[in-house]
């Protein structure tokens, strides 16, 4: 490449071509990184995510460039719906190797034809977009407009990476004698390591399918092309929350297309091989993989639970790839699933506050993902307060809600954290950050999206409740008679209960006039579930307190279990700040 000088006024800026192409557009820019799922609709374009920078701004034909994705890993599905609706962006532009995204352009050109291009410049080349209106994108280089940016040199924010070494069986899975779901999941594998600097693909011992979500006919055909295919599962493989409640949906009154295409959806996994599931939480079935597997899950909450409190090894692996992982067993051999990557490059000092409730964790959860966006952090100061597993559940599902990184450590409480030196590897010099009862109440306002008080629906579970979650939940309302016009609706596994039947739980609930769906869990239920005549959900969830809005259209408040309980039983909930988080320095 040449230093890149176009006509006078104009810039070349460098970087890596992850999807090659050429296309010029509109420049959409943010510093913000993005969530597609739950932040973009697929049906027009447009960002639903009310807390972003974008919000109300359409991204179809744009050149959009965002530091990187964010949250879920159904990301790579929604952009696949987006490109088969005609509503995606022209062309994407990171600042770092964004890999969720990334994928779902490959799965589009290797099963679907459309493409668009992809390219990571670095971080101060990208921050200069924000002064630019128009750009050309062709493979790595981004022709800027006449005075938009200075002229830079040609440059790559990676060394080459090493070839990609193959093993016997490796080559078998793409050799003519395997079916052709196995093949074609081999190439989008083999295109994902080679982006990752791989140098080789390793075995998982299990797989967990996020993809099995319905984000729109694109994620249904994507699975039935897969079984028309012959495809099937290679190793153990459980399912995700789904979209509907397979066993009840008639019941419930969900829209009869959609509650069939989400149906027809989890059937095609089925088919594939892989188990009746249908959970968020994978991590609280007995069958749990163990310290040091190597597995391939998605998901964004169950991914950093594996890898922080479990020491499982995963990527948070894109919707889609999960699933041809699956079907072959090989993964890349990067991310997370190699010791040096695990280790926390940002210390994040926390003063617990006395007296906090059940919400603390999410909050703080949610506020330090927003700190640590891209790295992992090491959280200090939280050794002596012996989190219960559902305080970690709710930690790592905010914290994967704002932050893109796989894993976070808790020193003294997650297993690879014993000391700080553990959890950094005695790396010194890391950035420090203290975190305020100024800057949790910040994020507690952010999770209000509303001032009204008036309380529609208690929306618990998500992720999937425990059935500890269920017990507490069973003991605070025994008694007490809930408000004629609120709704309380929790959804579970089917697993999860079952159990809570036998234990008497369920009952309690049920008498409460409580709810209970499963299968689906809050990021996917459709309405009446949610009721269309509701205006203010309550709920003790920091991911779904984010979410919500923009899924539902609803405002969201957020608040402690025992919170949800009491705004169930008066219709009303108390908006003023918990006393623990007001008298926190």
């Amino acid at each position: 490449m040449t230093d890149g000088k176009g006509g006078e006024g104009e810039a070349d800026l460098y970087g890596n071509a992850l999807v090659k192409g050429e296309v010029s557009g509109q420049v959409l820019f943010s510093d913000t990184g993005l969530s597609f799922w739950g932040g973009i609709d697929p049906e027009t374009g447009n960002v639903i995510d009310r807390g972003h920078p974008l919000f109300g701004k359409c991204i179809a034909g744009r050149i959009l460039a965002i530091p990187a994705g964010r949250g879920s890993c159904t990301g790579s599905s929604v952009l696949l719906q987006l490109m088969i609706n005609g509503v995606a962006p022209a062309a994407m532009i990171f600042s770092t190797r964004e890999e969720i995204l990334t994928l779902g352009v490959f799965v589009a050109e290797e099963m679907f034809g459309p493409t668009l291009p992809v390219v990571q410049l670095a971080p101060e080349m990208f921050a200069r977009l924000a002064e630019v209106d128009r750009a050309t994108v062709s493979d790595g280089r981004v022709l800027c407009g006449a005075g938009s940016v200075g002229v830079d040199r040609p440059h790559h924010p990676d060394t080459a990476p090493k070839p990609l070494l193959l093993s016997t069986e490796d080559l078998a899975l793409l050799d003519d004698g395997s079916p052709e779901a196995t093949r074609t999941a081999m190439r989008i594998i083999i295109r994902m390591a080679e982006l990752l600097g791989a140098e080789r693909l390793i075995p998982v011992s299990r797989a967990h399918i996020d993809g099995c979500i319905y984000t729109g006919p694109a994620s249904l055909d994507f699975a039935e092309k897969l079984v028309a295919a012959g495809g099937r599962v290679a190793v153990p493989t459980t399912l995700n929350a789904i979209s509907v409640d397979r066993m009840a949906w008639q019941r419930q009154g969900t829209d009869p297309a959609l509650s069939r295409a989400a149906a027809a959806l989890a059937d095609a996994y089925l088919a594939l091989g892989a188990r009746t599931s249908f959970t968020c939480a994978p991590y609280l079935r007995e069958d749990s993989p163990a310290s040091g597997d190597d597995i391939a899950w998605a998901e964004s909450n169950a991914v950093v639970y594996a890898n922080s409190v479990l020491g499982a090894r995963t990527m948070k692996y894109p919707d889609f790839l999960d699933a041809l992982i699956a079907l072959t067993g090989r993964a890349p051999l990067a991310g997370c699933h190699i010791a040096e990557n695990r280790r926390a490059k940002l210390i994040i000092e926390v003063q617990p506050p006395q007296g906090f409730d059940d919400s603390f964790w999410p909050l703080l959860g949610y506020h330090i993902g927003s700190l640590a966006p891209t790295k992992i952090p090491a959280v200090t100061g939280l050794a002596d307060l012996d989190p219960k597993t559902d305080d970690l559940k709710a930690f790592g599902a905010a914290f994967a809600t704002t932050s893109g990184a796989p894993m976070f450590h808790l020193v003294g409480i997650t297993p690879e954290a014993t000391s700080l030196k553990d959890a950094t590897g005695q790396v010194e010099g890391l950035p420090v950050l203290t975190i305020s009862g100024a800057d949790l109440r910040g994020s507690w306002q952010k999770l209000q999206s509303t001032d009204e008080t008036a309380i529609d629906l208690v929306a618990l579970g998500n992720p999937h409740f425990s059935l500890t979650e269920i017990a507490d939940l069973a003991r605070l309302v025994a008694g007490r008679t809930r408000a004629p016009l609120t709704r309380m609706t929790i959804t579970t596994s089917r697993a999860t209960l079952d159990r809570a039947i036998s234990a008497g739980h369920a009952a309690t609930l049920q008498s409460f006039g409580a709810e209970f769906v499963v299968d689906a869990c809050w990021c996917t239920v459709l309405e009446p579930i949610v009721p269309p005549e509701a205006t203010t959900i309550l709920t003790n969830s920091g991911k779904y307190a984010h979410y919500g809005p923009g899924l539902t259209g609803k405002a969201l408040r957020f608040a402690s279990l025992a919170t949800c309980v009491d705004a169930a039983c008066r219709g009303q909930v108390d908006a003023r700040l918990p006393g623990w988080l007001v008298g926190y320095p």
